[in-house]
């Protein structure tokens, strides 16, 4: 199958770096330009998404139902050509339709669907109080599924800008706590006054290192930690074992997702999940490096290349 991309998230790409040599773009939304022979399940100009990720179901993991582990995974916009492209081309059976919602919308489908997955590893408890690092556009739909699965009051703590006014505009928490560059130390700590015993749910989402490490000291005891965000994989952090053992904290990871799209889709059809407003920019991909700077300089709240 092939589908002509209409829209595709950028990477986190330094702004003076080209097109890599093999298109990124593992998040697109897009139309059925061309089908397989055997493709039954789709049909041409069908407006459609694609999971992006496909394991191989013969290493280790996948063999013990753990495919999203996958140690061979193909990465369409990964190791896998992706959507930065006029045409890209995905299995039929990771492709789905996404009916009339606009394609702007539906290019977040991959990273709700991500963040669908964490719900998953969560399990929250019906009437937890959580605490969310982060309202990037992961986090703004983190923040709608969580209040739909079990948080019971959901509070956002993240860093001024376009971002957190969005969270505040959409009303995705129920409390909304705004770091300040100059006065993190303050802003962090007046949060931990104003809840002494801490929070049944910590999810930190930001991706920065030393937000993470500070955020055991939000969990309460017998809580649970997230850790959510994007790192560096030679980013080092220290946590005290002991108080991780005293306070019995669990801590856990959630990476990716694989097929929560059709999750994701019940989730937008029946109005309960808002994709709409998130992405706020728009670039043809000639104008890639002056997205990439807009992205870094944190002007927008999600971007996207566009190409028609």
């Amino acid at each position: 199958m092939a589908a002509h991309p209409r829209y595709a998230n950028p990477y986190n790409t330094p702004s003076s770096a080209p097109p890599p040599l093999t298109p990124p773009g593992h998040e697109a939304a897009g139309t059925i330009a061309a089908l397989g022979r055997n493709v039954t399940t789709l049909s041409l100009s069908d407006p459609v998404t694609a999971d992006p990720l496909s394991p191989c179901h013969s290493c280790f993991h996948c063999t013990r139902n753990k495919p999203l582990l996958c140690t061979a995974l193909t990465a369409y916009g990964g190791n896998a050509p992706g959507a930065f492209a006029q045409y890209a081309r995905y299995p039929a059976h990771l492709v789905h339709r996404t009916g009339a919602l606009p394609a702007l919308s539906a290019v977040l489908m991959e990273p709700a669907a991500c963040a669908l997955h964490g719900i998953e590893r969560m399990q929250l408890a019906p009437g937890s109080r959580v605490l969310l690092f982060g309202c990037g556009p992961t986090g703004l739909l983190l923040a709608q599924l969580l209040r739909l699965n079990g948080a019971a009051h959901l509070t956002i703590a993240s860093k001024t800008g376009p971002k957190l006014d969005l969270a505040r505009g959409m009303g995705v928490a129920d409390a909304f706590v705004a770091i300040s560059d100059d006065g993190a130390v303050a802003d962090m700590a007046a949060l931990h006054a104003a809840n002494p015993h801490g929070f049944d749910v910590v999810v930190e989402a930001t991706g920065a290192p030393s937000v993470l490490e500070g955020s055991i000291e939000f969990v309460r005891k017998g809580g649970k930690l997230v850790v959510y965000g994007v790192y560096d994989d030679k980013a080092k952090i220290a946590w005290s074992p002991f108080a991780i053992w005293a306070n019995e904290i669990t801590i856990l990871a959630s990476f990716c997702s694989m097929q929560h799209m059709p999750g994701v889709l019940e989730y937008v059809n029946s109005g309960k999940l808002k994709l709409g407003g998130i992405v706020d920019r728009t670039f043809q991909i000639e104008e890639w490096a002056e997205c990439m700077e807009v992205v870094r300089r944190q002007e927008c709240v999600k971007a996207a290349i566009v190409f028609d």
